[in-house]
């Protein structure tokens, strides 16, 4: 049975690229997200997201007719699963996983499903999702037969397929990457593996849901733990006056030894949650992956102590003048460079933080956002007006425009991405 239609859950980072790309390949694609303003904007043509070459790509596929955008789901050959999981605010020292809009996609797509649909997840989930959606699913279709039912002749086909790419490199990446796909049922895993293969030109890996699933954890808990040495490594040269850009540079001259770069924390809808994942589900046993999360989680307040020693310098040094009388420029809010994710960013953190001790004194500089949402406590500016306003400057993210800025005229800068 050939895919001739597909629909795409969740229209974010992910599922919009995704959607785009299958439709640039002559599928007929429906793209679904409750968000009006998503859907009005896709269908017009454009996005609602930053990502280099996509609005491109989107404009193409919508003239062409490839592509559209609803709010409700439709009858289609294969269904992605692309949406958001986030954390419950339980209060609890180990975040647990939130599935509720996974839980959500599965009731729409419930009413339209036929034998012989396919139905793929995406999102980062813990280990067993994929088993915990066809049960949801059975409980919504009893008319149908759905893999954890019967390994043998279920009517509909479920798979884990996580997305491995890169925000900024996503439309190359979705292409070139390898993809992990994991099948409830071998036959699952196959018919998945068919339909990624329609652009897909890395190889397309089959095997059990459950290792796909860790799969997706275990390279952002790898990251998590690597990010998390060069950050304790630059907390402990900021004690012991070393140079920790310095020291890693000289450090990774050994063959064997790469270091990553210390930042202000780890952000992302990635790294800085799917650790939790493992720790969630198997806490006795996941002991560096935790202690990671923790020193990563906790570096943004260590920039704030050294952002606050600062401004407590500068007062010193000009007793004629108040904290009111400040002007903080931080640069950059997104996540990572380049991009205008704001999702889980230690900068955008560290700034709202500091505008909310700071009130009226807090400025940010940040290339890929044109206006920030009217609740923020704080104001955009250029980085032209910057230099001139700086009485402290925060770098936070070293964006492309940055590199080639000359550093600010104030003596007081903290510097956590190396670059002044």
């Amino acid at each position: 049975m050939k895919f001739e239609q597909i629909c795409v859950i969740g229209l974010g980072y992910i599922g919009l690229p995704t959607a785009a790309v299958f439709a640039s390949h002559g599928k007929q694609v429906i793209g679904v997200d409750i968000n009006q303003h998503a859907v009005d904007t896709i269908n017009r043509g454009e996005i609602h997201i930053f990502e280099p070459n996509l609005r491109e790509v989107v404009s193409d596929v919508v003239n062409a007719n490839l592509l559209t955008a609803i709010t409700t789901p439709v009858s289609a050959d294969a269904f992605l699963i692309t949406v958001p999981t986030p954390f419950k605010n339980n209060g609890s020292s180990i975040p647990e996983p939130d599935l509720k809009f996974i839980k959500a996609a599965v009731r729409s797509i419930a009413p339209v499903l036929k034998k012989g649909d396919l139905i793929v997840l995406e999102s980062t989930s813990p280990v067993g999702t994929t088993e915990k959606l066809s049960e949801w699913l059975s409980t919504l279709r009893s008319d149908l037969v759905f893999p954890h039912e019967s390994n043998e002749n279920s009517d509909i086909n479920v798979a884990y397929c996580p997305e491995r790419v890169l925000p900024g490199r996503i439309l190359e990446e979705l292409i070139t990457n390898d993809r992990v796909i994991g099948g409830l049922t071998n036959a699952c895993a196959r018919r998945a593996s068919e339909l990624y293969k329609t652009f897909v030109k890395g190889d397309c890996i089959i095997t059990n849901a459950r290792t796909a699933e860790m799969t997706k954890l275990t390279e952002n808990a790898c990251r998590d733990v690597q990010i998390a040495f060069a950050n304790e490594l630059s907390v402990i040269c900021d004690a012991i006056d070393i140079d920790v850009w310095e020291l890693i540079q000289l450090s990774n001259r050994h063959p064997r030894i790469n270091i990553l770069q210390p930042g202000p924390g780890v952000g992302g809808h990635c790294i800085a949650v799917d650790p939790w994942f493992i720790v969630s589900k198997t806490p006795e046993e996941a002991n560096l992956i935790h202690a990671a999360r923790k020193i990563n989680d906790a570096k943004p307040y260590w920039v704030i102590k050294k952002i606050n020693d600062k401004i407590a310098e500068y007062l010193k040094d000009h007793p004629q003048k108040s904290t009111s009388d400040l002007k903080i420029v931080c640069y950059g809010l997104a996540f990572k460079p380049d991009i205008d994710d704001l999702r889980e960013s230690p900068a955008m953190f560290i700034t709202r933080k500091l505008a909310q001790d700071y009130l009226g004194s807090i400025l940010a500089v940040e290339p890929n956002i044109q206006k920030l949402n009217k609740e923020e406590a704080f104001d955009l500016i250029s980085a032209a007006e910057a230099s001139q306003v700086a009485d402290i400057a925060v770098m936070l993210v070293d964006h492309s425009e940055f590199k080639s800025m000359n550093k600010p005229t104030t003596n007081y800068v903290v510097d956590v991405k190396g670059m002044w």
